[in-house]
């Protein structure tokens, strides 16, 4: 049946800090408790971790659950169910019930919750491929919508706007996505440079100063190059920025500014390559922030550029 005993060190560690050291909440709304769920799960351990799985892996129905029911499904205990809840931010079990049954009222009704975290098998058609791959986006994408602080975003924008040079930094698949940020704020007059090499996004860090910016992407917040390189920026007096999918990482811990993303991972997109397009969003929103924020240089910028590439194009008036 359920278990009674305290997980003993994890809990006092994840529990037991006070609202004001409890720095996992930084930047996460409270619209998505799912969402919450998720950025934090990774962080607990024993019968805490039980409870995370299994209100994530059947949270429709965690939502009819009683507290008891709640504990013996996913084998622990009510005690550890109230402690789950703490951990989690909520003051008690009903505020969770509640949040996650008006969370799956609104994805059902939406329509995009069907088969997600479904398998893909080998002889399902791509129509099938697409409709699951489409309702995971679409998942991960209000989760991020819901983890995502607009204050943060104000101020990696305000950071970024203000900057003399702006280095952002990668590795893997986030350096792809720091590239394509580089190039956006490249085109509205941004002095922005984008690496994957340790030893590039080093020099360039160190030669940042008070007054510039540094963004450092990972989804995991724990790639030792990326951690290295953001802090080496930090060192110098820079503003650093964060996008990860963990508040707690290595990564979010030591930036002055933390953007939080979501993913739903599928069959052959494991959590980092899911976390891509809402990425590439909360970029975007970023991006349209530090073009609010330069409006005249960044319009008159993107006009001359746009110039400037406009005779590359095939003209639609050619004849044949």
């Amino acid at each position: 049946m359920a278990e009674h005993e305290v997980d003993g060190a994890a809990v006092t560690a994840v529990v037991d800090a006070g609202p004001a050291d409890r720095r996992s909440t930084r930047g996460i709304g409270a619209d998505s408790v799912l969402a919450r769920v998720r950025s934090g799960v990774d962080d607990l351990t024993g019968a805490l971790r039980r409870v995370a799985d299994h209100v994530l892996s059947d949270p429709e129905t965690a939502a009819r659950s009683t507290i008891v029911e709640l504990a013996e499904r996913s084998g622990t205990s009510p005690a550890t169910i109230t402690r789950f809840c703490r951990a989690m931010g909520f003051d008690g079990y009903a505020d969770l019930r509640l949040g996650i049954a008006a969370e799956t009222g609104r994805a059902r009704s939406a329509g995009w919750t069907v088969d997600i975290g479904r398998e893909i098998q080998p002889g399902d058609p791509l129509d099938r491929v697409l409709e699951q791959l489409m309702a995971a986006d679409t998942q991960a994408m209000h989760d991020t919508a819901a983890l995502l602080d607009l204050t943060e975003v104000e101020r990696a924008a305000v950071a970024i706007a203000g900057a003399g040079r702006v280095t952002i930094v990668g590795a893997g698949g986030s350096a792809l996505v720091g590239q394509e940020m580089q190039l956006s704020l490249h085109r509205i007059g941004v002095a922005a440079w984008a690496w994957n090499d340790v030893h590039d996004g080093l020099a360039s860090a160190a030669l940042l100063g008070e007054g510039d910016a540094a963004l450092g992407i990972s989804h995991t917040g724990q790639t030792r190059e990326t951690v290295e390189m953001l802090a080496e920026a930090g060192s110098r007096g820079a503003t650093t920025v964060a996008l990860t999918g963990f508040p707690r990482s290595p990564l979010a811990e030591l930036a002055d500014v933390v953007l939080l993303t979501a993913s739903q991972p599928t069959t052959f997109r494991p959590d980092a390559l899911s976390a891509r397009h809402p990425q590439l969003v909360v970029l975007d929103l970023l991006y349209i922030a530090v073009a609010q924020r330069t409006h005249d240089r960044a319009h008159a910028a993107f006009r001359r550029t746009a110039q400037a590439v406009g005779g590359h194009k095939a003209s639609t008036g050619a004849s044949t």
